[in-house]
């Protein structure tokens, strides 16, 4: 038998990672009504933007205005920053978490953060000081923790110093993220196995691009290794601009879908994402790689079970 938890916390990175790969950028408008659909949908946790370089990433310019009308709400909203100008931003516009950033492939960090990942790490004291006093909180992320398309496998002791570094700023909560899409379920299982073991402390997140088709496989070895926190992307969007051959996140659908039908509780409503995922497709303009979206349930006339 395998070893799943009974429950999932799952966080909904399209209007981050989704967006900022589509050519076409979403209005501030249509962005809020996707956030505020998927509050209704049952979403704890929405990465809402992020406080990149506009002139870098273009689609997501407008995240502090999309903080400033969204205003309250229920659901945890984290944004993606890389440095010190991130969190003033946050501030300024009345974010409440903020999720710093570090690839473990040099060429990676250098492609897309102009610097080196030591380099990156050097300002993240500077980042918590200016969070903590301003009241936000605080996570981080490693990109590329498996594998690279440039240096090929990553050695862990690159991600262990990544790990270190965020603890030695008071950050515990951290996600690991196939930006690639190279990992394989078994790669997967042995690291999430060994940062548990290793960083009991840690709330750990798995953030998985579908890229190879490995993505649900890749997520389903880390639940057997006891992760009970994972990223998705409604309709399957997502994808880094600088990484060659990039393709999206798992699809939200595919995975409320995969997780209802197995039993484990998500607190979120399939039929919702589904209608969010449809009406997605329709303004990217161009199929995506949800299945659900293109297959449907495969139950004629029978109501989708939650």
């Amino acid at each position: 038998m395998m070893k799943l938890p009974s429950s999932i916390t799952l966080c909904e990175v399209g209007l981050r990672d989704g967006l900022q790969n589509e050519k076409t950028p979403f209005s501030t408008e249509r962005k809020l009504w996707l956030a505020k659909k998927l509050v209704e949908a049952g979403f704890s946790v929405i990465e809402l933007g992020s406080f990149m370089s506009p002139k870098a990433v273009p689609q997501l310019a407008d995240t502090d205005e999309l903080y400033r009308q969204m205003g309250e709400s229920p659901a945890e909203l984290r944004a993606l920053i890389a440095n010190l100008k991130g969190v003033e931003r946050a501030i300024a516009c009345g974010c409440r978490k903020v999720k710093l950033n570090v690839s473990a492939s040099r060429a990676h960090n250098l492609a897309n953060l102009n610097k080196t990942p030591q380099e990156s790490m050097e300002g993240f004291a500077a980042c918590a000081q200016a969070a903590r006093e301003a009241g936000i909180a605080l996570s981080g992320s490693i990109s590329m923790p498996f594998a690279s398309p440039w240096e090929e496998k990553i050695p862990l002791e690159d991600v262990i110093a990544i790990v270190d570094t965020y603890l030695s700023i008071g950050v515990e909560e951290i996600s690991l993220s196939d930006t690639s899409g190279m990992a394989v379920p078994s790669q997967v299982y042995e690291m999430c196995t060994l940062m548990q073991q290793r960083y009991p402390q840690v709330t750990w997140w798995m953030h998985f691009h579908n890229t190879r088709g490995l993505g649900i496989a890749n997520m389903m070895a880390a639940m057997e290794a006891g992760i009970t926190r994972f990223d998705t992307s409604f309709a399957g969007l997502g994808g880094c601009p600088f990484v060659p051959g990039a393709a999206g996140n798992i699809a939200t659908e595919d995975v409320v879908y995969l997780l209802d039908r197995m039993g484990i509780s998500t607190g979120i409503n399939f039929d919702a994402v589904m209608e969010i995922g449809k009406q997605v497709t329709e303004w990217v303009g161009h199929p995506t790689d949800s299945y659900l979206l293109r297959a449907g349930t495969g139950m004629c006339g029978e109501a989708s079970k939650h």
